[in-house]
């Protein structure tokens, strides 16, 4: 998923001020249908009997609750199934080439993701995510931007601290254990391996836009997902 650099344009009053979160609404209820026939037939099944999935604390998510959900990336399995597991319609700023899979592609358009292209991220991207929060959806980004071999997060990225600067919306660190096994780079088919998803405990946007700001809690983000996969 590309990242905005930290000297964007985005830092700008004006920008700061058009992304502020201050009205809530629930999603629609054609929203709520479409995702809810997606994870119940299409990907719950295989996230429970072919992967044996699990959720850890999905009491962290709540509806009246909006909230920036920020997670390490090792396969492109990764949106479904963290939609799916997170029980509530989630977009995601995810890289143009996901629409362009078979199968995968209508998957993660139905689950509501925003297509960006590798390195333009700017205001209409962030714009749309804003305008998803207001819905009463919530917004999730792969901090790194990109797949991890290891699943873990080596080289985390500032456009989740960013977003949350500007929206001052919390984020919520999720780690996707064992994705990167499940459908490794190369393959075109998932292996029936474990794949656990750990909700932890919210941060506080950073208090400024400004570089230093979100280099911090940007680490902060990357520290708590990688404490969550040490878990297992």
């Amino acid at each position: 998923m590309a990242q905005p650099p930290s000297d964007s344009p985005l830092t700008s009053q004006r920008d700061r001020s058009s992304l502020a979160i201050t009205a809530i609404t629930r999603p629609s209820l054609l929203a709520r249908i479409g995702f809810k026939l997606v994870r119940n037939v299409l990907i719950w099944p295989f996230f429970k009997l072919l992967f044996k999935g699990r959720v850890v604390n999905p009491e962290r998510i709540s509806a009246s609750k909006p909230v920036l959900v920020v997670a390490n990336h090792g396969s492109y399995l990764d949106p479904p199934l963290l939609g799916a597991c997170l029980d509530w319609p989630v977009s995601f700023m995810a890289k143009a080439e996901l629409f362009r899979l078979p199968l995968l592609g209508s998957i993660v358009r139905a689950l509501g993701a925003i297509p960006v292209r590798r390195g333009h991220v700017d205001r209409k991207t962030f714009s749309a995510c804003s305008d998803q929060l207001r819905r009463g959806w919530l917004v999730a980004l792969f901090i790194e931007g990109t797949r991890s071999a290891d699943g873990r997060v080596h080289r985390p990225r500032n456009g989740a601290a960013l977003l949350a600067a500007r929206t001052q919306l919390p984020l919520l660190p999720v780690a996707i254990v064992g994705s990167h096994r499940a459908l490794p780079r190369g393959s075109r088919r998932p292996r029936p391996v474990p794949v656990h998803i750990r909700i932890g405990t919210a941060l506080p946007p950073p208090v400024s836009g400004s570089k230093t700001d979100l280099d911090a809690t940007t680490a902060a983000c990357a520290a708590a997902i990688n404490a969550l996969l040490d878990l297992g």
